[in-house]
């Protein structure tokens, strides 16, 4: 069974945790004891119900307030398919949030408030996830229960959504009107909204097509251990493991060792725990190469006639998580994949204005959440593809040395 993961994402309100406590509870992923608690937290309610937004709201803060702070993850399946869900903060104050869960998301739920249609929130929110290019995007029109049912008000939303998506290059958009507080088109497809003849949420997430979006042209290996065991039998044994970041490799495959620039051929593949002649994306193996060479974690392995990048200065977008403000001429450890190396941000060019995409100059330093361009120097070489061509092979963070925290997240233009 495959696995997608995807993040929700809206305003304040729109209702995402509930949707996701509606998705739990209806599809009967939830344990006894945690409906019991449920129901005994939510039994002075006025009408009887169960708050199902309080399965994802886990911070006492957020129960208080009635809000999600910190990103949640929740994980469930059905026979078809296992999920791994994030619950993603709406305010702005937590862009950093929204971009942490997002970052590994192959699909996005943006949540409309069929009352209040396309927000600057709902632009926000699309315009992240157009910089991490996620490949799918689902508008979930929430709330229709509020505005009784109504197509025109759906197809209102539709106009305006597809305005914003065309500004943003989002191509796979798919649009189902939803009532998350009433389980309309949720699981079951709804008896109300009978003019809707696509599939409910949770059939939709079932089917969606994933496995194209796994990049095998580009071959791309990351070094995360090298595996000498020194015993009797095995004496002579050198394998580098690692996941396959893109793309396939064979036995007998001429490839180079970069940053070192040295070529050898692949003479021996393992994948669980069995010699193979193949492997690909993104499954965790074992290589063997013909040569000794001098490889450490974080060096990567790719084929001769089809190289990433090499290079120690990068042009990056940076989005800022910590408190502290970042200070051009600061030093941080860059984190790539499997490979730390000392770093400096020389220099920031200007500040992306997230809610409308456009440059503007930065005035001071760069606060919390605040995305901009900025170059990169590192001590030692990275071996890198842009993130628009190998999201995985562009993605990196920035970690503070002193305390050790990450301090943003590295998108390699």
């Amino acid at each position: 069974m495959d696995l997608l993961r995807f993040i929700t994402a809206g305003s304040v309100d729109d209702g995402k945790s509930t949707l996701i406590g509606r998705l739990l509870y209806d599809s009967k992923n939830i344990l006894i004891d945690q409906l019991e608690a449920l129901e005994k937290s939510t039994k002075n309610r006025a009408d009887g119900s169960v708050d199902l937004a309080l399965l994802t709201d886990g911070l006492r803060a957020e129960r208080e307030q009635g809000i999600t702070i910190d990103v949640a993850y929740r994980y469930f399946s059905t026979p078809k398919r296992k999920f791994i869900i994030a619950d993603a903060p709406g305010h702005v104050q937590y862009t950093r949030n929204m971009i942490t869960g997002a970052s590994n998301a192959n699909l996005i739920i943006i949540l409309v408030d069929a009352r209040q249609g396309v927000v600057e929130q709902t632009r926000r929110h699309s315009i992240i996830a157009s910089l991490l290019k996620i490949k799918h995007v689902v508008v979930a029109v929430n709330k229709m229960d509020l505005v009784e049912y109504s197509q025109d008000v759906y197809n209102n939303i539709l106009i305006d959504y597809a305005e914003v998506a065309k500004q943003l290059g989002l191509n796979n958009v798919t649009y189902i009107p939803i009532s998350a507080l009433n389980g309309d088109n949720i699981v079951d497809k709804s008896e109300t909204i009978t003019w809707y003849e696509g599939k409910p949420l949770l059939e939709f997430l079932e089917a969606v097509e994933i496995d194209n979006d796994i990049n095998l042209t580009d071959a791309r290996f990351q070094v995360q251990l090298v595996i000498r065991p020194q015993t009797e039998e095995l004496h002579d044994y050198r394998g580098y493991a690692g996941t396959v970041t893109s793309g396939t490799y064979k036995v007998g495959d001429k490839v180079i060792v970069l940053p070192a620039g040295i070529e050898t051929t692949i003479s021996t593949l393992e994948a669980g725990g069995k010699q193979v002649d193949e492997v690909f994306a993104p499954q965790s193996v074992t290589i063997q190469l013909a040569d000794d060479i001098d490889i450490s974690r974080g060096d990567s392995i790719v084929k001769s006639d089809n190289q990433p990048q090499v290079s120690n200065e990068l042009d990056v977008l940076l989005c800022w998580m910590d408190d502290k403000p970042l200070i051009p001429g600061n030093k941080y450890y860059l984190q790539h994949g499997s490979r730390l190396v000392r770093s400096v941000v020389k220099h920031v060019e200007y500040k992306l204005d997230v809610n409308s995409l456009q440059q503007q100059p930065v005035e001071g330093n760069v606060k919390l959440n605040e995305v901009v361009k900025a170059v990169i120097k590192t001590a030692s070489p990275v071996v890198f593809d842009s993130y628009d061509k190998l999201s995985e092979n562009g993605s990196a963070v920035l970690i503070d040395e002193t305390s050790n925290s990450t301090v943003a997240a590295v998108l390699i233009k």
